[in-house]
């Protein structure tokens, strides 16, 4: 576009807003109005800076990329893929969950070391539930409530 088209974009846009201005100080007051009238001088600051350009090109680039998004299945695969990834990084970190679970309510852990090793559980167990207690106070807690008949 031509400077002339970017100044009369210019000048509809602040004089639409100029429009919002007065009914917004008419209608709701001096705050929503001067924000109203902040919202107005912002086109004519973008164009002055040049900005109001780059922003129409970085909304033409956005359709191009959307249009080609639509419409092209290489890009849909690629966001299928994506989507797989996602779905399974989560599946992988349920079935880890449920594993490390596993291991500690059968008391079962791996004393490699290593960065799979799997932490075993308390030793600390009370009742015939046979359940990991979480520390002292806790194991104390639940033998209290376990004598009062309360599970």
């Amino acid at each position: 576009m031509e400077g002339t088209t970017w100044a009369a974009l210019t000048a509809a846009l602040t004089v639409a807003g100029a429009i919002w201005t007065w009914i917004a100080f008419r209608r709701r007051g001096a705050a929503n109005g001067l924000r109203a009238m902040g919202f107005t001088l912002l086109p004519a600051a973008a164009w002055l800076t040049g900005t109001l350009e780059m922003v129409t090109e970085i909304a033409g680039s956005v359709t191009d990329w959307a249009t080609t998004l639509v419409f092209d299945v290489r890009t849909w695969v690629g966001v299928g893929l994506a989507g797989l990834a996602v779905v399974l990084w989560f599946v992988s970190g349920i079935i880890r969950d449920r594993q490390l679970a596993r291991a500690q309510a059968a008391g079962v852990g791996r004393t490699s070391g290593g960065r799979d090793a799997l932490p075993e559980a308390s030793s600390t167990r009370t009742g015939p539930t046979s359940r990991p207690a979480v520390d002292d106070e806790m194991a104390d807690i639940e033998a209290l409530l376990r004598k009062r008949g309360i599970e």
